[in-house]
């Protein structure tokens, strides 16, 4: 009897072994370091090799086309070539209006910054008042709805009677220009947070403060940081229309100024220059708005 017992146990051992020997070959294997290194960059270079390839083929387009006998506009080649002292030495300053890219680039992102920071704290605050109360969505939604479709220079020359002065009047018009998105995307975000998170702060007794920055602000973040990006593109194609008009050191006085003494060259690279930016203040937004809503904003 015990001959058999043991012959028995010995074999559930040996079957022990061997499924725990095949779960181990069956275990996957961390791939070598050449191989991570190779994806990562086949990864990097699968953004960035698209790209590329279009702006080669559209300056090549661009330089085909403008270098033909009577073209108005100058080719690539010519604009590096006219622009070459602008593109090396940013930082000069002359005096006066006469300064490089880099002075004009900075006052234009200084009066975006101010107008911008007082849109976003004020379009938050009404849009989550607009969102929250229905009297008052009633009574400011019309408002706004017919306010948002002013266009932003139709603001300046009020603002200059108002302000007297080319800086405040700019960044008027700048807040009035992005705030819209921020108190309607706020409006939205307030309305749609779930019946649940509200009976939840009410069962836990949440004061106002409390439930605007631990339910509201949270739950809404989405939609905010949505009117938030919306926002800072409409603050910087304002800036530059409003520079245009307002003079002073400025990007868009910058444009204005080259086509008076037709540089056609120096406002390529001024455009070049603003689209950049444009595009790098949008994914600053956007890599906020990744932190803060742990990536349910929209990219």
């Amino acid at each position: 009897m015990n001959a058999p017992l043991k012959k028995s146990e010995a074999a559930v051992t040996l079957l022990s072994r061997v499924s725990t020997a095949k779960v181990l070959t069956l275990a996957p294997k961390r791939p070598p370091l050449g191989g991570r290194i190779l994806a990562h960059v086949s990864a990097i270079a699968a953004h960035v090799i698209p790209p590329l390839i279009v702006i080669a083929l559209t300056l090549i387009v661009w330089e085909l086309l403008c270098n033909r006998p009577g073209a108005t506009l100058p080719p690539p080649s010519r604009v590096l070539k006219e622009t070459w002292e602008l593109i090396v030495d940013p930082f000069f300053d002359r005096g006066g209006i006469d300064k490089g890219l880099f002075w004009h680039l900075s006052a234009s992102l200084q009066r975006v910054a101010f107008g911008y920071a007082l849109a976003a704290s004020v379009g938050v605050a009404l849009g989550t008042l607009v969102g929250q109360s229905t009297w008052a969505m009633r009574g400011l939604d019309p408002i706004f709805q017919v306010l948002r479709t002013v266009p932003p220079l139709a603001w300046l020359p009020l603002s200059l009677a108002a302000f007297r002065d080319g800086q405040p009047s700019a960044i008027f018009v700048i807040f009035i220009t992005a705030i819209w998105p921020v108190i309607i995307n706020t409006a939205v975000g307030i309305r749609n947070i779930p019946q649940d998170y509200r009976n939840v702060a009410a069962v836990l007794r949440l004061n106002h403060f409390e439930f605007f920055y631990k339910i509201m602000v949270p739950a809404a973040a989405p939609y905010i940081f949505t009117g938030l990006r919306i926002g800072i593109g409409l603050s910087w194609l304002a800036i530059v229309a409003a520079e245009m008009l307002i003079g002073g050191v400025g990007i868009g006085f910058f444009i204005w100024d080259a086509w008076n003494s037709s540089h056609i060259s120096e406002i390529i690279l001024a455009l070049i220059y603003v689209g950049i930016i444009g595009f790098v203040l949008d994914r600053i937004v956007a890599l906020a708005a990744t932190i803060v809503t742990r990536g349910t904003a929209a990219n």
